[in-house]
C-alpha cells in the first residue's frame, strides 16, 4: 500500500480534504502508471497550521540537534536509494543510470554538502557591545518542479531544517512521486509532527494559495521565470521573503584559444543532458565566425552520437522529455527556428526514428543563429542547441550578456587566466571554466529574471535565516 493519495501533515499520512485525483504519466510509454491526489485550500491551511505549531519548538533545538535529524535524514535516503532512481526515472522518463548517477545522486550530495556547512555555521557574532544572531525566519512554503525533482526538494528541505525552520513542500504534480518517497524518508528519520508537510497539488490551487498563506514566513521557488512572477506578487500581499531560482537561457563563450573539437563536443553533452530540461543548460553556443562551419561539423556528430530511447534500456542517453505539454512546446520552437532562418544541422521535428510512441525528441542543433531570433532567447528546455557566430571577444560577452536570464555562462579557454577575465564580465550567477566538475559548495541562482537569493550549502542556509542584532548587549 503506497501513499501516493494522501498527504504528510503533521506527523501523519492523511486524505485529502477534497477526493481530487490526477493521473502520473509515464513520459516513455505517455500512459498513467499511479494516481496522487491534489489539494487545496483547506489542505494547505492544515499543513501551515502544523507547521506553524510545530516552529516554536523545532526553532529551539539545538545545532547539534538540527545535525543529528539531518544525518538520520541521509541514512534513510540511502535505504530508500534505489527506489527514488526508480521513481524519478518512471516519472519524468530519465535513463536508469542516469537518475542513480545524478539525478538521485545530487539528493544524496546536497544533504552531506548541507550537514558539513552547518557543522561549520556561526549563528551569532560579537560586533563590540552588540551581537548579532541568526534566527530561523519561520513557516516557509517550498515548490519544487519536475526537472531535478530530487536536486530541488533537497536544496530547499536540507536548509531549512538546518537553520531551524518549518515547511510545507508541494512538489510538481508532473513528478510527484519523488516527493512522496521523500516525506517517507522525512518520517523515518524521526522529523518531529508539523516540522516538515507534504501537499500535492496545482500550482494555482496550491503552491499559490501557500505563497500567499498569512501565517508562511517565506516561500522558496524553482520553476519558470513566468510562474515566479505570480508567486512573487501572490506573497507580496504579506511582505514575506520570496528566494527563487526560475529560467536561463545560458551562452557557452568557446574563445579562440580553445580546442575546439572538446569544447565543442563537450558543449553538446552538456546541453542535451537531462533531455536539455536543466535550467542552466548551456544552449546558446558562440564560437569564432572563422570556424563556425567546422563547429558546425563538430556538433553534427556529437549530436548524432547521443543514443535516445527506452529509459530502462542500457546505453540510453537521452529518454523523453516529461509531457505532452512540454514535447508540443519544443515541437513548436524547432519549427520555428526553420522559419526563422536558421541553419538545421541535426534533429529536427518529430521522434526519432523507431520511436513512435513516448513524448521523444530528436537531439537538435542549429548553426548560424543570431541572438534576435527566437531559438536564441526563448529557453526550451529540451535537447536543442542554437550555435551563434561572433566576430570578435567582445561582441561574445555583448551576446552573451543579451538576455533577460542571468542564471548560468560558460566559458572554453586554453588560458585559464583569459577564461577568468571573460567570466568576470559575464552577469550570470555561476560562470564555469572550461566544464568543471560539479561543485555543492558553490552557490547557485541567478542574475535579473533567473531569480534571487542562493542555494547550495550555507549559502542555503543563510536565505532561511532572519538577522537580529542586539545592541547594548555588553563586554
Amino acid at each position: 500500500m503506497n501513499n501516493h493519495l494522501k498527504f504528510f501533515i503533521d506527523g501523519a499520512w492523511v486524505e485529502p480534504a477534497i477526493p481530487v485525483r490526477l493521473d502520473v504519466i509515464d513520459p516513455s510509454t505517455e500512459e498513467a502508471f499511479t494516481q496522487i491526489a491534489l489539494g487545496c485550500s483547506d489542505d494547505v491551511d492544515r499543513a501551515v497550521a502544523a507547521a506553524k505549531a510545530a516552529f516554536p519548538v523545532f526553532s529551539a533545538w539545538s545545532k547539534e540537534h538540527r545535525l543529528a535529524l539531518l544525518r538520520r535524514i541521509l541514512s534513510e535516503y540511502e535505504n530508500r536509494y534505489e527506489e527514488i532512481a526508480q521513481a524519478v526515472s518512471r516519472e519524468m522518463g530519465a535513463p536508469i543510470a542516469f537518475a542513480r548517477d545524478s539525478q538521485a545522486a545530487v539528493g544524496k550530495a546536497h544533504l552531506i554538502a548541507t550537514i558539513e556547512a552547518l557543522e561549520a555555521y556561526a549563528f551569532s557574532e560579537r560586533r563590540g557591545t552588540t551581537m548579532v544572531v541568526k534566527e530561523p525566519i519561520g513557516v516557509c512554503a517550498l515548490i519544487t518542479p519536475w526537472n531535478w525533482p530530487l536536486n530541488q526538494i533537497v536544496c530547499k528541505v536540507a536548509p531549512a531544517i538546518a537553520a531551524g525552520c518549518t515547511m510545507v513542500l508541494k512538489p510538481s504534480e508532473i513528478a510527484p512521486i519523488t516527493g512522496i518517497i521523500f516525506a517517507e524518508v522525512m518520517a523515518a528519520a524521526g522529523t518531529p509532527p508539523g516540522v516538515f508537510n507534504l501537499l500535492n497539488g496545482t500550482g494555482p490551487d496550491v503552491g499559490q494559495v501557500m505563497a500567499g498563506h498569512p501565517h508562511v514566513d517565506m516561500v522558496s521557488f524553482t520553476g519558470s521565470t513566468r510562474a515566479g512572477v505570480i508567486v512573487a506578487k501572490t506573497a507580496a500581499d504579506t511582505v514575506k521573503r520570496v528566494s527563487q531560482e526560475l529560467g536561463g537561457k545560458s551562452a557557452n563563450i568557446i574563445l579562440p584559444d580553445a580546442d575546439l573539437d572538446h569544447a565543442v563536443s563537450e558543449g553538446v553533452v552538456s546541453c542535451f543532458g537531462n533531455s536539455g530540461q536543466s535550467c542552466d543548460a548551456p544552449t546558446r553556443m558562440l564560437v569564432p565566425a572563422d570556424r563556425h562551419d567546422e563547429a558546425l561539423v563538430i556538433a553534427k556528430a556529437a549530436a548524432e552520437a547521443i543514443k535516445v530511447g527506452d529509459p530502462q534500456a542500457d546505453g540510453t542517453d537521452l529518454g523523453p522529455v516529461v509531457s505532452r505539454q512540454q514535447f508540443d512546446k519544443i515541437q513548436r520552437l524547432i519549427e520555428t527556428g526553420i522559419k526563422e532562418g536558421a541553419t538545421l544541422v541535426t534533429g529536427g521535428p518529430g521522434r526519432p526514428d523507431g520511436l513512435n510512441r513516448g513524448y521523444y525528441v530528436r537531439p537538435t542543433v542549429f548553426g548560424n543563429v543570431s541572438n534576435d531570433m527566437m531559438i536564441a532567447r526563448e529557453e526550451i528546455f529540451g535537447p536543442v542547441l542554437s550555435i551563434l557566430p561572433y566576430k570578435d571577444e567582445e561582441q561574445a560577452i555583448s551576446i552573451a550578456n543579451d538576455t533577460v536570464y542571468g542564471l548560468a555562462a560558460y566559458v572554453q579557454s586554453g588560458d585559464l587566466a583569459h577564461g577568468r577575465k571573460v567570466a568576470a564580465r559575464l552577469r550570470a550567477g555561476s560562470v564555469y571554466i572550461n566544464y568543471p566538475d560539479w561543485d555543492t559548495k558553490a552557490p547557485f541562482g541567478g542574475y535579473k529574471q533567473s531569480g534571487n537569493g542562493r542555494e547550495y550549502a550555507d549559502w542555503g542556509i543563510h536565505d532561511f535565516l532572519e538577522i537580529k542584532g542586539i545592541v547594548g548587549y555588553g563586554d
